[in-house]
């Protein structure tokens, strides 16, 4: 057996009540009721809690002790009940945990997350960010809620739907050996025989920028690899190479001239970004509403 919220809710009642009987009329349950309640709580605790003086029943030195806590439960269950049972989802407490690739996470998910604790301030979202890869075998193992990738998802099962499209740039900062000539443009033979600063196998921004480059380049002279968006935009400032990256991850560089965007004959480069969910996982209102996910996106959520 162990301690109920109902036992505590009944000590409490026979507190204020001074009877059994009165306490039973308080709270609707029979006299024979409140007496067993009672008395499968002091069992429980291996102590009396009241003394028994002609019909009454007095707090003693343990029921005085107990009471303020059993008060304090009890009125943090109905806390608990009123706001759960608001019929609002929207203003009920939630908690959500989204896994999201690094643009996304880093770039596209903060303010999204701060438009939700505007509408409901009960609202928390913990963001776990790594690369693609890492975000669907989350998604996979159950330990996020949704997840939002930049890449192709390569995990079985997973139910996935278009998110929204991102479009790509290609940057240099001024001491790249050539950048003079870069501020001019870049032809064909120049972007083939660049050194590209690429993010690690497995990362949505790399599969995408070899998607966006390959096709018409048939292949990149040099690749330096680098472990995060953040040392691609700083290794592109700092002269090492170009880098194609989403447009979100560079504007804050690109508007302090730090980062230059590059002229050149491609197409315009755009990538398709991916919501994944698990097939046993459901997306209520609030959750739909953090991502602003279309309607027919997971319809049966």
């Amino acid at each position: 057996m162990h301690l109920s919220l109902r036992q505590l809710q009944i000590f409490s009642a026979i507190a204020e009540a001074g009877t059994t009987t009165a306490a039973g009329e308080a709270i609707g349950l029979s006299q024979s009721a409140v007496s067993a309640a009672l008395s499968e709580l002091e069992n429980l605790l291996g102590l009396a809690l009241f003394d028994r003086i002609g019909r009454r029943l007095v707090l003693n030195g343990h029921g005085r002790a107990l009471l303020p806590e059993a008060r304090a439960l009890l009125a943090g269950m109905d806390d608990i009940e009123r706001r759960f049972r608001l019929g609002d989802e929207a203003a009920a407490p939630v908690r959500w945990r989204v896994g999201a690739s690094t643009t996304i996470g880093n770039y596209l998910m903060p303010a999204r997350i701060a438009d939700l604790r505007d509408g409901n301030g009960l609202a928390h979202v913990d963001l776990v960010i790594g690369n693609t890869r890492e975000v669907a075998s989350a998604v996979q193992r159950l330990e996020v809620d949704i997840g939002l990738i930049e890449g192709p998802c390569h995990e079985p099962g997973l139910e996935v739907a278009t998110w929204r499209e991102d479009e790509l740039v290609i940057v240099f900062g001024d001491r790249h050996p050539q950048a003079a000539l870069l501020r001019a443009g870049a032809d064909m033979a120049q972007l083939r025989a660049a050194c590209w600063l690429l993010r690690e196998p497995g990362s949505g921004t790399r599969e995408a920028a070899e998607q966006a480059l390959l096709p018409h380049l048939h292949g990149l002279a040099e690749v330096l690899q680098l472990g995060g968006t953040e040392a691609i935009k700083q290794g592109a400032v700092a002269g090492l190479g170009l880098a194609c990256l989403s447009r979100h991850a560079v504007a804050d560089l690109v508007a302090l001239g730090r980062l230059h965007e590059l002229s050149t004959p491609l197409p315009p480069l755009r990538r398709q970004l991916w919501v994944v969910r698990h097939p046993g996982k459901r997306v209520p209102p609030s959750l739909r509403r953090l991502l602003a996910l279309d309607e027919g996106t997971f319809a049966d959520a």
